[in-house]
This record gives C-alpha cells, structure tokens and sequence, in this order.
C-alpha cells in the first residue's frame, strides 16, 4: 500500500553549494530506486540560519520533498542520511489521509 511522506533534509552549512544542491538528486533518485514518485518538485529553500547552534552549526541547506511510496520501502533512504556526514538532520513523516488530500497525493497514495 502506498503512503504519502514528507521529508525535510537539512544539508551541512559549510558545504559547497553545488554539492549540497547534489543532495535533491541523490535524495531523488533513493525515492525512485524504493518504488516511490516524487509529488511535485523537490523544495529547495537554499541556506538558512539555524534558530540555535546544531553541532556546532550556524547554518543549513534546507530540502523538502513530498512523495508517495509503499510503506517501509524508505528504509534505505533513511539510513544513508543518518549516516551521510553532510546531513545536519532529516525527518521523514507520513502524511495524514485528510492532508495527503489537500496535497492532492491521495490518489496516488491509495
């Protein structure tokens, strides 16, 4: 069964801009190889401030990406940004049915 996700990736501040723009692509292509789709395009904010220090970090490149994949299949995905030396923080949610609506991903997600 399909899912509706929301994942928000926080890139390392004091890495190149054209690397961490690498990040949408690679993050893209592990959605892809899970048997996702990508809804939409991927969010790119570009460099933020933190509110507070995160590891001794000022600042981030911030990447948002809604897609639809089978439960579980995000796994893999997960784990290569956990250990991704680049990657500040991520968090991958699954969307609410109502919400995934609003999106306009639920018939995908069904």
């Amino acid at each position: 069964m399909n899912r509706a996700y929301e994942l928000m990736v926080i890139i390392d501040g004091d890495v190149e801009d054209p690397k961490a723009q690498s990040w949408v692509k690679t993050v893209s292509e592990g959605i892809a190889s899970a048997g996702g789709t990508i809804h939409g395009k991927p969010d790119w904010w570009g460099k933020r401030a933190f509110a507070y220090p995160i590891h001794k970090k000022e600042s981030g490149y911030y990447l948002v990406v809604e897609c639809v994949a089978p439960s579980g299949s995000l796994d893999e995905l997960e784990r290569t940004l956990r250990l991704a030396d680049d990657i500040v923080r991520h968090k991958l949610i699954r969307l609410p049915h109502a919400e995934a609506e609003r999106r306009g991903m639920a018939g995908a997600a069904a």
